[in-house]
C-alpha cells in the first residue's frame, strides 16, 4: 500500500469527513437561528422560518428519499464519515425530528405572539366576530365549495393519489342513519387559492385565518348524511428525484418533462399529521402511505409554514422588515451610457445585491438593438419568472442578430420553467441547446460579439451567480464585465464545444471543468503546501456554497498539516473537520448567514506573494468539479483583484453573523469578548460601525 493510499485509509477509518447530509441540517439550524434573533426584524424573522420549511421540503423529497434508496436497496457500504445508508437514515430522522420542533416551537412560543402585538393576529376559526363569520360563509359558497373534490374511501373506490406536497384533510364518517362503521374520506386543500385569508376586522387589527380550517368548519356542507368522527390535516412529501436515463434518452426534453410527470408520484418519504388526530385516522393514513415511522411527524401548529412568507411580505409594514435596498450603478455605468465603451476602457466588477444588476440586463439590450453586434451567446441556468435577459435575447434575435443560447432543462426544480423560456426562445428565432448529454451546465457566462473599426471585438461578462434578476436582489454574487481578448477567445472555444462537437483545448486563461478545474485547483493547493513546507509565507482563503469533494479535502488536511493559514468562508454544506491537532489545525470554516444568501466563489492563493484571485461558477463538490460545465476565471487587474481581496477580509472580519465550525460538525457563535462589532453585510451596505 502506498504512503497515500495508508493516509486515505487512515482518515475513513478515523471519520475525518462529517456526513454531507448531518452538515446540510446544521446549515438549516443555522437559518433557523436567524428566526429566533430579536436583532433581526419581526418579518424578516418570519420569512426565515418559512425558507427552513421550504428547505427541509426540499431536502426530505431529494437527500432524505436518496438515502432511503440506499436502505431500500441493501446497501451497506459506509460513506466517508462513516456511516452506512440505515445509519444515516437513524441520525437524520432523528435530527429532522428535532429541528422541525424547534421550528414549531420558533413559531407558536415567540413569532405568532410577537405578530399578534403587531395587531397581526392568525386566528383561530372559532374566535371570530358574526360579521367575519358571514364574510366566511359567503366566501366559501362562492369561492371554495366549487373547487372542493371529497373522496371517500371504500370497496369500490381506492385510497386517492395524492400530490406531492398537498395539503389535505382526512375525516372518518358515520352513517348518521345506518351507524355502521366509519369509513374514510379526504379533501384536498385546493393550491389554486390563497392559503391565507384575511378577514374584515376593526381596532387596526389584521386577522388571518387559514383556508384548511374554513373547509373544516363547513364539513357538515360536504357531508351530509353523515357524522364527522374525526378530522385533522395531513401532509406528504413524496421522493423528487427525476431518475433520468441521459444515455437511452432520445430526446433529452421529451425525456425531462416526462421524469416531471413522475415527479409528483413518488414514494410517500414524510407524512406530517396535525397533532392530536384520532389514533384510528393515524392508523389508515400510515398503512395506506405505506410511510416508515420514522417517516411520520405530529406537527404542533399549521401544516406546511412557507404560507408564512406571504405574511412577510404584507404591504405597510416597512418597519417590520429590514430596510429597503437600494442597489447602486458603478459610476462607470452611471457616467456613460454606451456600456461597450465602459468595458472597452476598463474592466469591471459589480458586487451584487449591493450594486445593480441593471448593467448585465442594460448590456444585453443594448446589444440586441446595436446594428454592430452579430452575435450574442449565454448559457441561462436559472432566470425569473418574466425575466428581461430572456426578452433582450428574443428581441435580439428578431433584430437578426445570432443568438445562441443554452438552457439547462436539468436545473432541479426549475425545468419546466426553463422548458418553457427555452420554447420562448426558440420562436423568436434563437439557436437553443437544452443542456448536454450526461452534464449539467452550470457555467455563467455572456458573450457578445461586435464588429468594430479594429476588427471583431468579444465582450464578456462572466460571473458567480444566475442570470436571474430577483434572485440578484438577495443573492450575493460578483460580476465581472472584459473585453479580455483571451478569455473573449476562451469564451468562444467553449461555446462551440457547447453547441457543436469542438474539443475543448488548451484555455488562455479560462479554467473549465469537467475537463481541467479539478486539476487547477489541485495544483494551487499543492503550491501552496509545497511553499510552506520550503519556509515561505503560505494562505489559501476559498469562499463558497459547499465543500463537500474528498480529494480538495484531502489536500487542504495535507496543506494545513504542511503549515498553509487556511481560512474557509462555507455558506452551507462543510464536510471538512477543522481544528484537529496534526491535521487541520490550521483551518478554520466560517458560515455566514443573514440577510443576503452568500452565494460568490471566490478562491485566493497566496502564490508566495504572486497573489492569485478567482471567481468562479464552482463550489468545491464532486458534481460542480465532475458532472458539470463550470467555469473559473482570474481577476488580472490590480485595483480588482484588491478589491475582491477586501470583500474576502470583510468576511474574515465579521463577528456579528459568522458562526465557527467545530471539529465534531457543529457550529457556534463567535465569542465577540475584546472584538469590536462588525458586519460584513452592513459594511457591504454602508451601515456597519
Amino acid at each position: 500500500m502506498t504512503k497515500k493510499a495508508a493516509r486515505h485509509k487512515a482518515m475513513v477509518d478515523t471519520e475525518l469527513f462529517i456526513n454531507r447530509e448531518v452538515s446540510s441540517l446544521e446549515f438549516n439550524k443555522r437559518v433557523l437561528e436567524e428566526a429566533y434573533d430579536l436583532s433581526n426584524p419581526l418579518l424578516e424573522r418570519v420569512r426565515f422560518v418559512s425558507i427552513v420549511s421550504s428547505n427541509l421540503d426540499e431536502f426530505t423529497s431529494v437527500r432524505v428519499a436518496g438515502v432511503w434508496d440506499q436502505v431500500l436497496a441493501g446497501l451497506e457500504k459506509t460513506d466517508e464519515s462513516g456511516l452506512t445508508p440505515r445509519q444515516l437514515m437513524i441520525q437524520l430522522c432523528g435530527l429532522m425530528h428535532e429541528l422541525m420542533g424547534d421550528m414549531y416551537k420558533c413559531f407558536n412560543r415567540s413569532l405568532r405572539p410577537a405578530l399578534k402585538r403587531e395587531n397581526l393576529v392568525l386566528s383561530k376559526y372559532k374566535k371570530i366576530t358574526q360579521k367575519q363569520q358571514d364574510f366566511i360563509e359567503n366566501l366559501f359558497m362562492k369561492t371554495i365549495y366549487p373547487v372542493l373534490t371529497p373522496m371517500v374511501v371504500d370497496k369500490s373506490r381506492p385510497f386517492p393519489l395524492l400530490a406531492n406536497r398537498s395539503l389535505n384533510i382526512g375525516l372518518l364518517l358515520e352513517d348518521e342513519q345506518q351507524g355502521s362503521e366509519p369509513v374514510f374520506a379526504t379533501i384536498q386543500v385546493p393550491g389554486v387559492l390563497d392559503r391565507l385569508i384575511e378577514l374584515p376586522a376593526e381596532d387596526n387589527k389584521r386577522i388571518f385565518v387559514l383556508l384548511e380550517d374554513i373547509i373544516k368548519g363547513h364539513m357538515g356542507q360536504l357531508f351530509t348524511g353523515h357524522k364527522v368522527v374525526a378530522m385533522g390535516c395531513y401532509r406528504i412529501i413524496r421522493n423528487a428525484g427525476l431518475g433520468v436515463d441521459e444515455e437511452g434518452a432520445e430526446d433529452l426534453l421529451e425525456a425531462i418533462q416526462q421524469s416531471l410527470k413522475m415527479r409528483k408520484w413518488g414514494e410517500v418519504i414524510r407524512l406530517e399529521l396535525e397533532q392530536g388526530m384520532e389514533e384510528r385516522l393515524v392508523k389508515f393514513l400510515v398503512e395506506e402511505l405505506e410511510v416508515p415511522e420514522s417517516g411520520v411527524y405530529q406537527i404542533k401548529g399549521p401544516i406546511d409554514l412557507t404560507f408564512l412568507n406571504r405574511l412577510s411580505n404584507l404591504v405597510g409594514y416597512e418597519h417590520l422588515r429590514y430596510p429597503h435596498l437600494r442597489p447602486h450603478l458603478p459610476e462607470a455605468f452611471d457616467l456613460e451610457e454606451d456600456y461597450f465603451k465602459v468595458i472597452y476602457d476598463n474592466d469591471l466588477l459589480v458586487h451584487h445585491p449591493y450594486e445593480s444588476f441593471d448593467p448585465v440586463v442594460n448590456l444585453v439590450s443594448q446589444a440586441a438593438n446595436d446594428p454592430d453586434t452579430l452575435a450574442i451567446k449565454q448559457i441561462l441556468y436559472r432566470v425569473s419568472g418574466n425575466s428581461p435577459i430572456v426578452a433582450a435575447l428574443a428581441q435580439a434575435a428578431e433584430n437578426g442578430k445570432q443568438v445562441t443560447v443554452l438552457v439547462e432543462i436539468k436545473a432541479r426544480f426549475d425545468e419546466q420553467q426553463n422548458i418553457n423560456w427555452a420554447k420562448q426562445l426558440e420562436k423568436a428565432g434563437c439557436h437553443v441547446i437544452y443542456g448536454l448529454m450526461g452534464l449539467k451546465t452550470h457555467a455563467k457566462i455572456l458573450l457578445i460579439v461586435r464588429r468594430e473599426e479594429t476588427g471583431i471585438k468579444r465582450y464578456l461578462h462572466l460571473s458567480t451567480g444566475n442570470y436571474n434578476d430577483v434572485t440578484a436582489r438577495v443573492y450575493e454574487d460578483v460580476g465581472f464585465f472584459t473585453c479580455d481578448p483571451y478569455l473573449g477567445a476562451d469564451a468562444s472555444a467553449l461555446f462551440n464545444m457547447l453547441s457543436g462537437l469542438s474539443n475543448l483545448g488548451p484555455l488562455y486563461k479560462m479554467h473549465v471543468a469537467p475537463s481541467g478545474l479539478r486539476k487547477k485547483f489541485m495544483a494551487d493547493i499543492q503550491k501552496e503546501a509545497y511553499n510552506a513546507r520550503a519556509g515561505r509565507k503560505a494562505r489559501i482563503i476559498a469562499k463558497m456554497n459547499s465543500l463537500i469533494d474528498k480529494e480538495i479535502i484531502e489536500n487542504l488536511y495535507e496543506a494545513s498539516q504542511a503549515g498553509v493559514k487556511i481560512d474557509l468562508i462555507v455558506r452551507g454544506i462543510c464536510c471538512l473537520r477543522p481544528g484537529i491537532k496534526g491535521l487541520s489545525e490550521n483551518i478554520q470554516v466560517r458560515s455566514i448567514v443573514g440577510r443576503f444568501l452568500e452565494h460568490s466563489r471566490i478562491y485566493y492563493f497566496y502564490n508566495d506573494g504572486g497573489e492569485r484571485v478567482y471567481l468562479s461558477s464552482a463550489d468545491w463538490m464532486p458534481r460542480n468539479l465532475d458532472r458539470r460545465v463550470e467555469t473559473m476565471f482570474p481577476i488580472e487587474e490590480i485595483s480588482l483583484r484588491n478589491r475582491v481581496i477586501d470583500i474576502l477580509n470583510a468576511y474574515l472580519r465579521d463577528t456579528m453573523k459568522v458562526r465557527l465550525l467545530k471539529a465534531d460538525g457543529s457550529y457556534v457563535r463567535m465569542d465577540r469578548r475584546g472584538k469590536a462589532k462588525f458586519s460584513a453585510q452592513e459594511y457591504f451596505l454602508g451601515t456597519s460601525v
